[in-house]
Order: structure tokens, then sequence, then C-alpha cells
């Protein structure tokens, strides 16, 4: 799939491209269907197990596009909720799917853009990102999930000063504040991924999806609830095939490392006196 969003499936990884680089991949009703058609693609597709989210170019997204919004003020409101209600089921879909979900920002990140970024299970930054809410600037609110994301990876406190005073967060700070899981080189941002995506495929895709759906909805919980809600999810892992087989792999790992001989070391005289 190419155009407004570039989808790539290799070894069973998908790479999801906001594509609009000339536009700092802004996003017009255009891209927001097609990252809705993407990720509905990929979260059903069960040749798909790890999904990573990225941007062409030099931004990773700046947001609305404002000139497709301001091109017939008349409309704006509509073109705003057309944009809104595909980008949110996208967002929905890729939050919920039973898949992990890395963003790489691989630049500057604000409005809509700033929701996308924070939304990846793991984020890797470049160190050329920067996180701005720019809502407030332009006289809009948040949207993309800004205003849920952001309060529970930095505190309210910190959610407030972002968004209403547009303050930009480069990326140190945003690793510092905990809105980002690294911060890498701009060279070394590939390797880097494909370092995270190694860890990530170690374990099943089915328990990445588990968990991620538990830590999505303990903010909601109560503990008793969330109680419930981890017996269940484990319970339904252990009936499975894959938790299973995953089992099974470990104990004959375990039981492999064991049985390796250990080799002594060389005995060490220590003198009873010195003189």
């Amino acid at each position: 799939m190419s155009g407004p969003i570039e989808l790539i499936v290799r070894d069973r990884v998908a790479r999801l491209a906001l594509n609009r680089p000339t536009s700092g991949n802004s996003i017009d009703v255009g891209m927001a269907d097609a990252l809705m058609e993407a990720s509905v693609a990929v979260a059903e597709d069960p040749c798909i197990d790890l999904v990573v989210l990225t941007g062409m170019g030099r931004m990773f997204c700046a947001g609305g596009d404002l000139d497709a919004i301001a091109a017939q003020p008349e409309r704006a409101g509509e073109v705003i909720a057309r944009i809104t209600v595909s980008l949110h089921a996208a967002i929905l879909r890729l939050a919920r799917m039973d898949k992990a979900l890395v963003t790489l920002v691989n630049g500057p990140a604000a409005g809509a853009g700033l929701g996308l970024a924070l939304l990846g299970d793991i984020v890797i930054a470049a160190r050329s990102a920067h996180f701005t809410s720019a809502y407030t600037l332009i006289g809009m609110s948040p949207d993309a999930g800004t205003s849920w994301l952001l309060p529970r990876l930095v505190g309210l406190r910190r959610a407030q000063e972002m968004i209403l005073t547009n303050r930009r967060i480069e990326a140190d700070e945003a690793l510092a504040w905990g809105m980002v899981s690294k911060v890498v080189e701009n060279d070394d941002s590939g390797s880097a991924l494909d370092e995270v995506i190694a860890q990530l495929r170690r374990a099943p895709a089915g328990a990445s999806g588990a968990s991620r759906r538990l830590l999505l909805q303990a903010t909601e919980h109560s503990l008793a609830a969330q109680l419930e809600a981890e017996a269940a999810a484990i319970t339904l892992r252990g009936r499975s095939a894959e938790g299973q087989t995953a089992i099974t792999k470990f104990q004959e790992n375990a039981r492999k490392a064991r049985q390796k001989p250990v080799l002594s070391e060389p005995e060490t005289k220590i003198p009873l006196s010195y003189t």
C-alpha cells in the first residue's frame, strides 16, 4: 500500500509511514482515511506480529493540515470532523490490536502528531525530534488522544503546561519526562529500531497483545476489577496453544542451561603470611 500512508510488511513486521513529507506529514482527510484503512489491515492480518509507525522525510507529523482546513473557512468544522472521525478510529484500532506498536519519531511531532507519537508501547525518538502541543496557538483544542495520553505519561501539571503554553519539549527532556522510551542519534535510529523489534519478538505476539490491553485499561479499573481482568487474561493464555508452547520452550531452555558443564576455575592459593 502506498499513497498518504506507506505500508510495508517484511518478516511479520508491518511498517506504517506517514507519507506526505512535503507537507510535514500533516493530516488531511485523505491521510486520515488511509491511516484508518491501514490500521485495520495490520490489526487483522494474522501474518503480522508487530507494527511500527513512523514518518517519511524530515518530520514525524506536523498535525492537522491547516491549508486544507483554511481553504474553505465556512466548512472548517466539517473538514475537522471528517479528519478526526477516521484518525480517531485508526488510533483506537492501533491501541487495541493484539500486537505491539513501536513509534519511531524521526523528527518534530506537533498537534495530532504528538498524540500519534505517544501512542507507541515503545517510543524511539531521534535526536532531531521535538514535541509540541500547538493546539491553543491556532485556537484549537487537543485531539488524537493527546489529552488522554499525555497526563498519564507526564502527570497533569506538566500536561497542562505543554497544552496551554505550547512549550516545545526537546528529545532529551521528553525522555526525562517519560514521554519516550529512548533517544538515539538520527543515524542510529534504524539500528535502535531493529534492536527493539528483536526484543519484542522474543515474546509470543498473543502475550504482548494481552499485556498491552491490561495496561491500557488499568487506569480505568479498580484494583479488584484489574485483578479479575488479569486472572481472565492469564487463564486464556494458559489455555492457548501459543502459551503452552512458550512455557514448554522456556522449560526446555532452562533445563539445557542447568545441564551445561560448569568449567572450574583454577585454584587460587592464598598466602598465610607476608614477609
